[in-house]
């Protein structure tokens, strides 16, 4: 192996380039249309084009960045997160196409993306799930009958999902036939395949997740447990090693069960098996296998000093893990996700340009990010601008640590989650590390928080096409591009042509009575309209669903009446502000 491709984008991919690097290994970045000046294509020794701005002409496309692996004659695959990372059948096509995949088999892949099939492997490794069926559900009768055994609260949740995907809460019986249609919708609707299954739910539980490393000559490691209990919409906030409050023997059996589980599906190198564990902290249950690196691996590296991404091309190549058994852990390490959104709005997703962009620094501080002043956050992709990591001697220094790198961080130009998360760390519970994967939703309000004045800029930009004579190899091309227009029109070797207006998103004006007005909570695709032009809808009923940053949005209705003017159809991209449809 001299050459890895990076099948992603944003910070992990950043993250893999700097490990490859240290390694001697040729990089090989691939970006969409949107990702043209990226950090990430500007690190890697070469970048290639994959196709445009949506997930599914470039990164998805896994035709094409097996086309391009060949081309740039990498030897090697790593898929970060995210994206192609668990697809099992582009690690086979890997495989198949004589190039090393740096991950675990696809056969590994296929049985822990499923969440039945990882279920009856726990059972079969003897590590004990939240009560649940082993089969997918086929009548509404049967969650009655897991009801009447088991009791309430219980979730439905999605065969093939995750992310909070088709899965749905039933706290009494009168709930229980439309949960489980729903949660079929849905899960057909996000993941193709609307098999679901039932499992007791817990209140107020603790998500704890083992990481685990194995190589092809039978070593393997346990490298600690996380806490990413600090959620919201099932999405993780905050992370933590280690864990608050769990004794040594829970942590110790944590780890049996997660290298147990990996052992029983043949698994080679770094994953991370995810557990719940109750509200007495003394009984914990498989939840699922992330076949993967993790977002928040960086916690683990922090305490430990292994570079996880390194070990992981090293197993690839059918090297021995770099250290002889599971290392002692050092101090204490938190991350904080720095996402595009806005906390005082429910954490809605706000994509935009960044203006300004500063990191903090200090002993302790770790900045993972694939941005900088003047880059995009997309509708289009996940809307992580940083994962800020802090380290301390102890629990407390870290905290401390945490909340000046908080301080220091400025984002402008997009909402962002620092504000949330100064908050939350001043919580008794965070401050206790007594805090449960529902505790946003249950116990905080950011409404309160202050937006960020925004600089202001052009809403468009007035573009030029030049052309520009460079050599390749000593061949002459001449090359066409657009570029801001600049006061010197025309230099040596260059060419100007007609200008043009850069490409903008229309926002068509409310009307007058904006009482029945439904507008866009941000830019995004509409994927999914439930009512026709004509219809009569009740206040709070939903109307259309808006996808941004791989998120689905419901948009309500704010009025009762007839819908007018609908001005939408599913596959339409919409500005922030703009009308969707009027009401009457």
């Amino acid at each position: 192996m001299d050459s890895v491709l990076i099948a992603n984008r944003g910070e992990i991919a950043v993250r893999v380039i700097r490990a490859a690097r240290e390694l001697g290994l040729r990089t090989v970045a691939v970006y969409s249309e949107l990702d043209r000046d990226a950090v990430h294509t500007e690190l890697a020794d070469e970048a290639w084009n994959v196709g445009g701005a949506p997930a599914a002409e470039s990164y998805l496309n896994l035709a094409k960045v097996l086309e391009i692996a060949r081309a740039a004659k990498a030897g090697a695959v790593h898929p970060g997160y995210g994206f192609l990372a668990e697809n099992a059948a582009f690690a086979r096509a890997v495989i198949d196409a004589g190039i090393t995949w740096i991950g675990p088999s696809p056969e590994a892949i296929a049985t822990m993306g499923d969440k039945i099939a990882s279920r009856k492997a726990a059972d079969a490794a003897g590590v004990l799930s939240v009560p649940g069926t082993a089969d997918p559900l086929q009548s509404v009768d049967e969650v009655a009958a897991f009801a009447d055994e088991h009791g309430y609260p219980l979730a439905i949740k999605a065969a093939h999902g995750g992310g909070g995907k088709g899965l749905k809460v039933v706290r009494s019986a009168n709930d229980l036939e439309s949960a489980f249609e729903s949660a079929k919708r849905e899960a057909d609707a996000w993941f193709g395949n609307p098999a679901v299954y039932i499992e007791r739910y817990l209140d107020k539980p603790r998500h704890i997740e083992a990481q685990i490393i194995l190589d092809s000559h039978g070593n393997a490691a346990y490298l600690g447990e996380r806490d990413c209990s600090m959620q919201r919409r099932h999405q993780k906030l905050i992370e933590e090693t280690p864990a608050v409050g769990l004794s040594d023997q829970i942590r110790a059996d944590i780890g049996d069960a997660a290298l147990a589980v990996a052992r029983a599906s043949n698994y080679v190198n770094a994953g991370t098996v995810e557990f719940l564990v109750d509200e007495s902290g003394t009984h914990f249950y498989f939840l699922e296998m992330n076949t993967r690196i993790q977002v928040e691996h960086t916690v683990t590296e922090m305490v430990t000093g292994i570079d996880l991404v390194k070990e992981q091309i090293r197993v690839a190549a059918g090297d021995k893990l770099s250290f002889e058994s599971s290392p002692p852990v050092s101090g204490h390490a938190i991350e904080f996700r720095i996402n595009a959104e806005d906390p005082a709005a429910g954490f809605l997703p706000n994509p935009g340009d960044i203006i300004e962009y500063q990191e903090p620094a200090g002993f302790g501080i770790r900045i993972d990010s694939g941005v900088r002043a003047g880059s995009a956050i997309s509708q289009y992709y996940d809307n992580l601008v940083a994962k800020l990591v802090v380290w301390g001697r102890d629990r407390e220094e870290a905290i401390a640590r945490g909340r000046r790198a908080l301080m220091a961080f400025k984002v402008t130009g997009v909402e962002t989650t620092v504000g949330a998360h100064l908050k939350l760390i001043d919580t008794p519970e965070f401050q206790q590390g007594k805090y449960w994967t529902t505790f946003i939703e249950d116990a905080m309000d950011f409404s309160d928080l202050t937006r960020q004045p925004t600089p202001a800029t052009p809403e468009d930009e007035e573009l030029e096409e030049r052309s520009m004579t460079v050599e390749v190899g000593g061949r002459r091309f001449v090359v066409r591009y657009w570029a801001p227009v600049m006061a010197a029109s025309q230099s040596a070797g260059q060419r100007v042509a007609p200008r043009r207006r850069a490409p903008k998103l229309e926002r068509q004006a409310a009307p007058a009575d904006s009482e029945g007005v439904v507008t866009a909570p941000m830019q995004g695709t509409i994927v999914k309209v439930h009512k026709a032009a004509g219809s009569e809808v009740e206040a709070g009923e939903p109307l259309c669903v808006l996808e941004a940053m791989k998120m689905e949005n419901e948009v309500s209705a704010p009025v009762a009446g007839e819908i007018v003017d609908l001005r939408v159809q599913p596959g339409d991209t919409v500005a922030s502000g703009a009308v969707l449809m009027v009401i009457r």
